[in-house]
């Protein structure tokens, strides 16, 4: 048959046979449509989720003149939060604590949480109105409120007005500009003064609080340009000569050596110093310090712990420290953990709250994450209604959330030492080593 000149359609065969059979749908393409209808039920229930939060906070905010607003420092009172920026209502921080732990977020995760929302919805209507209506993601829309909160009011509008229109495709980099452009229109003395306090806010972070089996640490640092500038050259300058004396490592890893170098240096006059106490002459340059803890497994075998992390530590990395001038490795013995130790007093002994901070790594409240270096401890029992002072009655607690137990809202015990049964109005909770398990879920009163 000439294909040119066929008919399209065979007039000897029936019509039936002539249409088209519907193309066979593939399992990629069932997957694909599943996983976008998943995406969409996903979205509706996060602008839900957001919009009921904002009717939640609705009904516990705190008037600024009411009698039971207190500090922070005042143990068992509620506070009322300015969680957002101006013009929002300051919300109860127990309310927000109990929100926390039914959302499965640590107290400052949950306070931000809150304050992106309310942010949204009381200082970025228009904002808030284009999430509701789905069109600017939830994550994104958080993400903004985070940019806004510290704006005056006047400022937060123009923001709000310029953005919403854009804001499910804008950059960061826009944001922040937009924002500082608000900023700097709307209350020029303050955008100064934020410059100026931008200057304490400088820091370097060491990242000592996360190093690993691999010995290696994350440094995070905010420099007056200038200083940055300084150290860019420095650093350069050696990593550059390093290699040019032999050194085959790649050129960032020569950086981070020399950084290392600067750091042994100090980079500060090698001055005699008269201890206050003592009044003995020191040097300025102390050297390396790296302190470690030795466990001993049942075989015997010894395994090294980094100081302050608890992570494991190659045998080998310990080598290079030791073979490194200047460098000296404290060995300090591993605490019982089990112990009882209790004393009299309320005042809490060193070796107790090493003890207590070396069993449990943080806060015990549900989902709290908080370093248990940087807690109180808790008397589990009151001191003052017969609780020893002893790691078997002692938990770590952060400030926010030992303030929220002691106003009796709520309670619990030690079962075994670091773990932890809490009853709160949301429900109960098990806080053991592995992290926070809901054990039954309270429902809301009629």
């Amino acid at each position: 048959m000439d294909l040119g000149t066929a008919p399209l359609f065979d007039l000897t065969a029936p019509v039936a046979d002539q249409v088209a059979a519907p193309v066979a749908v593939t399992r990629s393409q069932a997957l694909l449509a599943s996983i976008k209808q998943r995406r969409t039920v996903i979205a509706d229930q996060e602008i839900a989720t957001v919009r009921e939060i904002a009717d939640w906070a609705g009904e516990h905010v705190v008037a600024e003149d009411a009698a039971d607003v207190a500090t922070l420092t005042e143990r068992g009172l509620d506070t009322g939060l300015p969680l957002a920026g101006p013009g929002a209502p300051l919300i109860s921080d127990f309310a927000v604590m109990e929100l926390s732990a039914l959302l499965g977020r640590s107290l400052d995760s949950g306070r931000n949480y809150v304050g992106q929302v309310l942010e949204l919805a009381h200082r970025l209507p228009k904002t808030w109105t284009r999430l509701l209506d789905g069109q600017v993601p939830v994550w994104k829309a958080l993400r903004v409120a985070d940019a806004t909160r510290l704006l005056p009011q006047n400022a937060v509008g123009f923001v709000d007005s310029h953005l919403a229109p854009f804001a499910h495709g804008v950059t960061w980099a826009q944001v922040d500009r937009l924002v500082e452009e608000a900023l700097v229109r709307y209350d020029p003395d303050a955008a100064e003064e934020r410059r100026r306090e931008s200057r304490d806010h400088r820091h370097v972070h060491t990242g000592l609080d996360r190093v690993g089996y691999n010995g290696t640490a994350q440094v995070d640092a905010t420099l007056d340009a200038a200083d940055a500038l300084d150290l860019e050259h420095a650093i350069a300058r050696r990593a550059k000569l390093a290699g040019q004396l032999g050194d085959t490592d790649t050129l960032e890893v020569r950086r981070a050596k020399a950084l290392g170098e600067i750091a042994r240096e100090d980079l500060v006059l090698d001055l005699e110093v008269a201890d206050p106490d003592t009044g003995e002459i020191t040097r300025t340059i102390p050297g390396r310090k790296t302190e470690l803890t030795v466990h001993l497994s049942a075989t015997d075998q010894t395994v090294g712990r980094f100081g302050n992390t608890r992570t494991p530590i190659s045998v080998e990395q310990v080598k290079e420290w030791l073979n490194t001038p200047n460098t000296t490795v404290v060995v300090r013995p591993v605490v019982d953990l089990a112990g009882h130790q209790p004393v009299d007093s309320y005042e809490i002994p060193d070796r107790i709250r090493r003890q207590v901070t070396d069993r449990d790594h943080h806060c015990g409240f549900p989902y709290c994450t908080q370093p248990a270096e940087a807690c109180d401890l808790d008397h589990i029992t009151p001191h003052a209604e017969g609780g020893t002072t002893c790691a078997c009655n002692l938990s770590p607690a952060c400030r926010g959330h030992h303030r929220y137990k002691t106003s009796g809202r709520a309670s619990y015990r030690m079962l075994s030492p670091g773990t932890y049964h809490w009853t709160l109005p949301t429900g109960t909770y098990l806080v053991d080593p592995t992290g926070t398990h809901q054990l039954t879920a309270t429902p809301p009163e009629n």
